[in-house]
């Protein structure tokens, strides 16, 4: 129990301390205090994880079920960061936006789990590869080093670091099987920090500087601040959070043969928003489903919502252990770079496997997916193409996932559902990382 539980830490960890290390980064955080936002974020996936995997009163699926911070929340926190002018109030007013869309999923998860319908997989599909799509911009800044107004930075030496990284992880992937490859993403940060070494690019002061055992303070960064704006723009990542939760539980309530019906879906948003609102008070993000697990789960056949909850609790003790949270704040940023490229990449490429199933054949999809992605890149390839709109409104319309995520919806309703008699076919909601898996929906 305890190898197979720490096998789904192993296979989550990275895609867990990426977005605090993306969000403290643009915060401008300290090592010591970013050591600090990822022992939260470890612990407050813990806690998530146990209520989803063992459940209290009719909150969480009581499936193998690992839950941790959700990657569509990073785009929407850095564009809340780059609005604010005192960055000190930054963290506060994301914690504030997350507790009440939180409070508002939890409220709403009976509902929802009736509404997934509206939510095909050309919807989840195209909002998945804007995730993917938002993030790399992020890996190419950290392949190029932490400090752009440094001499070094984007200097061949980091640039050559990145790329080692990234074919250190592609020939782990290829030449390995089971375990080695389910690590192989951090396996290639290990490999990279070390190789870095003889570079001079490598820091070894968060580990010396951090505690053998410590705990997240609550509200550690301040109270929490409510701003309509950051609330809106958290409000939609959580129902994207809730229609990637729904397609998971319903791929793996088959995977382990014990198929999820409305009751089982509300229960694990229940845990999902309930993790989530509750997750700020420990310094930590939005919580969801973590995909990537239930692949292990599926190529193990180890179905033991049991082992999953051991998991739960290393990641608890992960984050209750500052020294082992430091760690990831040692690796070198040219090193995340070029394992981000892998790791947000894959994000992109799961969206569009889910897009491969989503009916492209139509031309009413066709459109949605094209008008969608191009409503989403324009704050990657057009920064400053909302310049003239109030910094309120700014925090909404520079997150691409938020605005992609909006239209899509209303497109799929207008093309698909407007104006018909009833709803559409019935269509396979399919599993966001996992292509080819066929799930009868009941109607």
């Amino acid at each position: 129990m305890a190898t197979s539980g720490l096998q789904h830490v192993a296979a989550m960890y990275a895609g867990v301390v990426a977005p605090p290390l993306i969000v403290g980064a643009a915060v401008g955080l300290s090592g010591t205090e970013l050591t600090f936002l990822t022992g939260a974020c470890l612990f407050t996936a813990g806690l998530a994880t146990f209520l989803q995997t063992l459940g209290i009163w009719k909150i969480g699926a009581r499936l193998p079920f690992v839950n941790g911070v959700t990657f569509a929340g990073v785009a929407p926190m850095t564009a809340v960061v780059a609005a604010t002018k005192d960055k000190s109030d930054a963290l506060p007013i994301i914690f504030g936006a997350v507790i009440v869309a939180g409070v508002l999923g939890f409220l709403a998860a009976p509902i929802f789990c009736k509404a997934i319908r509206f939510f095909p997989p050309v919807v989840t599909g195209t909002v998945i590869t804007l995730i993917g799509v938002s993030l790399l911009p992020v890996s190419f800044g950290w392949a190029q080093g932490p400090n752009p107004a440094a001499h070094e930075y984007g200097s061949a030496t980091n640039l050559t670091l990145a790329g080692t990284t990234l074919v250190i992880v592609l020939l782990l992937r290829r030449f390995t099987r089971g375990f080695v490859k389910q690590i192989a993403v951090l396996l290639g940060l290990i490999a990279g920090t070390v190789i870095a070494i003889p570079f001079g690019v490598t820091d070894f002061g968060p580990v010396a500087d951090a505690q053998v055992v410590g705990f997240p303070t609550p509200f550690h960064f301040g109270a929490p601040q409510f701003q309509v704006a950051a609330i809106l723009s958290m409000c939609v990542v959580m129902v994207v959070s809730m229609t990637e939760s729904t397609a998971d539980m319903l791929a793996l309530g088959e995977i382990v043969e014990r198929p999820a019906n409305e009751k089982t879906i509300a229960a694990g948003l229940r845990a999902d928003t309930l993790g989530s609102a509750l997750s700020p008070l420990f310094n930590g993000f939005m919580c969801s489903a973590f995909a990537q697990n239930i692949g292990l789960v599926a190529m193990t056949r180890i179905r033991s919502r049991f082992v999953v909850a051991f998991g739960g609790g290393f990641l608890v003790l992960m984050g209750l252990c500052p020294m082992a949270a430091s760690l990831i704040a040692v690796v070198p940023r040219p090193v995340l770079g070029g394992a981000g490229v892998v790791l947000f990449g894959s994000v992109a490429a799961s969206g569009i496997q889910t897009l491969a199933r989503a009916g492209l054949d139509k031309d009413n999809n066709v459109l949605i997916v094209a008008v969608s992605i191009a409503v989403g890149i324009i704050p990657i390839t057009a920064p400053n193409f909302y310049h003239a709109f109030p910094e309120t409104a700014r925090i909404v319309l520079d997150s691409g996932i938020s605005t992609g995520c909006v239209a899509a919806v209303l497109l799929n309703f207008v093309f698909n559902h407007l104006g018909r008699p009833g709803l559409v076919d019935a269509q396979d909601v399919t599993h966001p990382m996992e292509a080819g898996e066929e799930i009868a929906v009941a109607r």
